[in-house]
């Protein structure tokens, strides 16, 4: 049986309509999973539009009502935008709408209705028009779902990274990068790995200062808190390298093959490389809570939202290796 993949339909003044739309038009999609919009019907009947693609949306109040099938794009209808939404501006009604459809989804997921959330993109600024206050997709899915233990991964062809910090300024870094933290990271680091079917997943920890501190010499964070969090893990059998110098350990990942991930201490030391290797073909993973969610690499691209230019790359990657990875997470059911 095909695994129930719950599409978010993000931020309705942007690109993620139209880019689940062209999505979602790929026949290869429906043979290897049943995806279910939760958004706004009168919306992606918009993208359909500009698209000019060749299907249709059923709306659905839940995912047992769902078609599955290739031509039709069933949508869990919310209903919660006004037919003449303007593209390409910041919009409370979009931002508060865009948080409605990832709480819908959460519920879904807690009660084992669907095998995965996929998410298109939100915008912040709208976000917090809307009255909630978070710094983007992860933070939201963290809390609807209870969890505080988790983190964000990026994957593109050639390199995976995962974040010990993400969203906060460049000097906070330091006093969060802890050993305790590392160390979950790295844990979360090699349950994912194994969920996407690498078995014995090799784990490069990236230093966080020059030379991984040179001694002391630029700081003492690596040898303070990343050599504790690297040795604990090697002491659990775990293949795990660390700290490599920030400045070759993704030269190592991506070209020369030495590790399956990297484990990055800030938000850009990981964005940086994913985004040179693979700018349209990365996919955002949020691991560490209780249901698979994957997300498209990229923001509502204003400037081209509503000419259908969109590229739909990463939606459709995201798609993919969240059915690899609830194929794996639900095999037994859906095995049955």
């Amino acid at each position: 049986m095909r695994p129930i993949l719950g599409i978010t339909m993000g931020d309705a003044a942007g690109v993620g309509p139209e880019v689940i739309v062209k999505a979602l038009a790929d026949a290869e999609i429906y043979r290897i999973a049943r995806p279910l919009v939760y958004g706004d019907a009168k919306m992606m009947e918009r993208a359909v539009h500009i698209v000019g693609a060749k299907v249709h949306c059923h709306a659905v109040e839940r995912p047992a009502d769902g078609h599955y099938e290739e031509g039709t794009i069933d949508v869990v209808d919310l209903a919660n935008l006004p037919a003449d939404l303007p593209f390409a501006q910041v919009d409370g009604r979009a931002g508060r709408a865009a948080y409605e459809y990832i709480e819908r989804a959460c519920a879904d997921a807690m009660q084992r209705s669907i095998h995965a959330i996929v998410t298109a993109p939100l915008n912040k600024e709208a976000l917090h028009l809307g009255g909630l206050n978070y710094p983007g997709h992860t933070e939201i899915l963290g809390s609807l779902m209870g969890q505080t233990k988790y983190s964000m991964m990026l994957t593109s062809p050639k390199l995976r990274v995962i974040h010990v910090t993400t969203h906060i300024a460049l000097h906070d870094v330091p006093g969060r990068v802890k050993k305790e933290r590392i160390a979950d990271v790295i844990a979360l680091a090699q349950e994912t790995l194994q969920l996407m079917g690498i078995e014995q997943p090799r784990i490069a920890v990236a230093g966080l200062n020059p030379h991984c501190g040179e001694g002391g010499l630029f700081g003492d964070e690596d040898d303070r808190e990343i050599v504790p969090a690297v040795r604990e893990a090697q002491a659990k059998g775990w293949n795990v390298t660390g700290p490599v110098p920030p400045d070759s350990v993704f030269h190592r990942a991506a070209n020369l093959n030495e590790f399956d991930i990297v484990v990055v201490m800030y938000h850009d030391q990981g964005h940086i490389p994913i985004k040179v290797l693979g700018f349209d073909s990365g996919v955002n993973v949020t691991v560490g809570l209780p249901c698979i969610r994957t997300s498209v690499d990229h923001g509502t691209a204003f400037p081209v939202a509503g000419t259908g230019k969109a590229s739909e790359n990463s939606m459709c990657e995201a798609l993919k290796l969240a059915a690899q990875m609830a194929k794996v997470k639900f095999a037994n059911e859906l095995a049955e």
